[in-house]
């Protein structure tokens, strides 16, 4: 069977909201914690590793929810074009 485009099967990244990123950091971290002492060291790595990209990615969403592009956080710049903050980017398909 053939993917269509967007499909998750299209190779692309699982885009995440901040409270399932919260919540897939906490269970990494209980993962790591309830390793064994056996388990390989490059397992333990790219947990730490996945780790550490989460904490970075948590750190940075409270610019990302206010609308603005981490770059634009820092220099205090808003955005001035594109779609509202409230709006989708991309319109809903009707059922």
């Amino acid at each position: 069977m053939r993917a269509f485009h967007g499909q998750l099967s299209d190779n692309q990244p699982i885009r995440r909201n901040l409270a399932e990123k919260q919540k897939q950091l906490r269970d990494l971290k209980e993962t790591l914690a309830s390793m064994k002492s056996h388990t390989s060291p490059a397992l333990r790595d790219s947990v730490r590793k996945r780790i550490a990209q989460l904490e970075a990615e948590v750190t940075a969403a409270p610019a990302l929810k206010s609308g603005q592009k981490p770059s634009e956080a820092r220099t205090g710049t808003a955005r001035t074009g594109g779609a509202a903050a409230g709006q989708a980017r991309r319109p809903m398909r009707s059922r």
